[in-house]
Formats: C-alpha cells, structure tokens, sequence
C-alpha cells in the first residue's frame, strides 16, 4: 500500500493550493482520511479529516479557509487550501486507515511542501 500526495509548491500570501493524495495497492476499503501539516521546528498537527460517509472535522486555524475532499472510487483525498497565510508553511502529510484483508494500519503519504511567502 503506498500513499503519493501532490500538489504542494510555492505561492504569496492570500493564494490558494490543492494538495492530492492518492492510495494504491491492494485495499480492501479506507476509512478515515486526512492531512497533517509540520511546521520547522514544530511538531506534526492535524489539519483536516474525512470519514468514509464525508463527515468533515477541521483545526481551528484551517476552518473557513481550507476544504477536505475524498474521491472514494479514485482512493484519493483533497486539500483545498484558500486565503493562505505565512503560518501555512509546512510540510502536508496524508494519512488514511486502510484494511487490507483483515489487518488495518495507519498509512502515511510522503509529505509535499507548501511554502508561502509574505
């Protein structure tokens, strides 16, 4: 099971990015999805996370600002991200709880680095 998430890049204060992140190999189903972010120096946060039915839940800092998305046939899950501030710089990390046959595990994406400038 890999996860490969995408879409990170450089972009100004106020602009907007939207992070993928695909699952691939054998699943049998994901439930939970998310995106984490770490800042320098900081520890990993969660960001954002969807349920397999679409039930949101979001970090105080992102709400109003970003959205969690799923494709559930694709096995991909979105970050759009608006309004962005300096303080978004980070690395976004996805994460998704993945039954393969019967054994779940967490997974981890890669990390993508999104930097905004001020």
């Amino acid at each position: 099971v890999q996860l490969q998430a995408s879409g990170g890049g450089l972009v100004q204060t106020g602009g907007s990015l939207r992070l993928s992140c695909a699952a691939s190999g054998s699943i049998s189903s994901i439930s939970d999805m998310g995106w984490y972010r770490q800042a320098s120096g900081k520890q990993r946060e969660l960001v954002a996370s969807i349920t397999s039915g679409g039930s949101t839940n979001y970090a105080d800092f992102v709400k109003g600002r970003f959205t969690i998305s799923r494709d559930n046939a694709k096995k991909t899950v979105y970050l759009e991200m608006n309004s962005l501030k300096p303080e978004d710089t980070a690395v976004y990390y996805c994460n998704a709880d993945i039954r393969v046959l019967f054994r779940r595990n967490i997974y981890w994406g890669q990390g993508t680095l999104v930097t905004v400038s001020s």
